[in-house]
């Protein structure tokens, strides 16, 4: 018996605007069996921790390099 898959998350690559999402998820919606697509607004928290992460690594990959 194999696994059943009921949805599935798409994560895109940077924070997009919302009319330029609009195309994201007009062609997500064509794809055969999709019958809902729903847009997960960004809040300010999420973009300071990942731009802290982004800068943490960096600084330890310098620390590496060095």
């Amino acid at each position: 018996m194999t696994d059943r898959t009921n949805y599935l998350t798409v994560v895109l690559d940077r924070q997009y605007r919302d009319d330029d999402v609009e195309a994201i998820t007009d062609a997500i919606a064509m794809i055969k069996g999709v019958i809902n697509v729903e847009i997960n607004v960004t809040d300010p928290t999420e973009h300071m921790a990942i731009t802290n992460a982004k800068h943490n690594l960096r600084m330890k990959l310098y620390e590496v390099l060095k």
